[in-house]
């Protein structure tokens, strides 16, 4: 059990702890100052690069159709279940995007002849936005976390894999697909 040591009552975070532990001693709040400041991060960083990308006439989910495209390499192009697959939406969802991005000139469909599947392929243009897409939103994010000197970092990035490998398996949730997911 947590105990007061610590904890700062003028912090929102250890105060919503402090009163759960004040009005019902025994209350298991262990994960209080975790989980909701990563609540609360989560919710920052991903507002944030929803601006960043709004600025560029872009959005998370065309973002991460055009990162999964991008880091396969060269000829960045994957089947239609293989995107499904690497970003972790239905194939449903797959479609929609896709049916965005092409209408957009950002990527190109092509289905093999005398076959079922579909290949798709990132466009120049599609290869120049994510680029500078890129660029913007992983610069951005290392401004957003600079607080915090390479030791720091490094110790943090370390105890939230920690921590999402154990959910991962715990909760059976397949591993995140990267930059641009949501």
């Amino acid at each position: 059990m947590v105990t007061n040591a610590g904890w700062q009552p003028d912090d929102p975070v250890d105060a919503t702890a402090l009163a759960w532990l004040r009005e019902r001693p025994g209350t298991p709040v262990d994960g209080i100052g975790i989980v909701t400041r990563i609540w609360r991060l989560a919710k920052l960083f991903g507002e944030d690069r929803r601006r960043v990308l709004a600025a560029e006439n872009a959005d998370p989910a065309t973002l991460d159709l055009l990162s999964v495209l991008r880091r396969a390499g060269p000829p960045y192009a994957l089947t239609t279940r293989e995107l499904a697959d690497r970003t972790r939406v239905t194939a449903g969802a797959i479609s929609q995007r896709l049916t965005r991005a092409e209408d957009q000139g950002l990527v190109v469909r092509q289905r093999a002849t005398g076959s079922r599947r579909v290949t798709v392929t990132l466009t120049d243009a599609g290869h120049a936005l994510v680029e500078r897409l890129v660029d913007r939103v992983l610069g951005r994010e290392a401004d957003l976390v600079a607080a915090l000197d390479p030791d720091r970092r490094a110790q943090l990035t370390e105890l939230l894999r920690t921590l999402l490998t154990d959910l991962d398996a715990r909760l059976d949730h397949p591993p995140h697909s990267g930059v641009g997911s949501d």
